[in-house]
């Protein structure tokens, strides 16, 4: 007997075959972008470059933005005194605050010599603050 034609299964063309690598193809490249993409912005916004210790005089400390409102500090780092104590020669060091229990506290302490620990990130993040410095910590010096 010969099989009946009903029953055979139809041979597999050439195109199906073409479009199925395609679509895996496309599949696996769609899948590495979205895994580079994510490395990507955890290395741009989220890993830590640096972190350290700054010390200096708390000139200024405030709330602002338009949007996204942030905490944002800024240190006088002395390099060179005169006599008598007066600053000849200082850089300054820009710098965000995410804790608002540490803003608070920061705003008291205008104009005091403080110790701040930061942590440097590649980029800022808009809601998070101006600067890629992140401070974390404040003791009086």
């Amino acid at each position: 007997m010969k099989p009946d034609s009903t029953t055979e299964k139809p041979a597999i063309s050439t195109w199906t075959t073409v479009k199925r690598k395609a679509r895996k193809i496309l599949y696996l490249i769609s899948f590495l972008v979205v895994i580079l993409l994510a490395v990507f912005i955890y290395w741009r916004y989220f890993y830590t470059y640096s972190e350290g210790y700054r010390a200096g005089l708390l000139q200024k400390f405030s709330h602002k933005g338009t949007i996204f409102k942030t905490y944002e500090g800024e240190l006088i780092l002395s390099s060179v005194s005169g006599r008598s104590n007066v600053v000849i020669a200082s850089e300054k060091f820009f710098f965000s605050v995410t804790d608002q229990n540490l803003a608070a506290n920061l705003d008291t302490l205008q104009g005091r010599n403080v110790i701040v620990r930061y942590k440097q990130k590649i980029a800022p993040l808009i809601w998070k603050g101006d600067t890629p410095y992140y401070v974390d910590s404040v003791r009086v010096r």
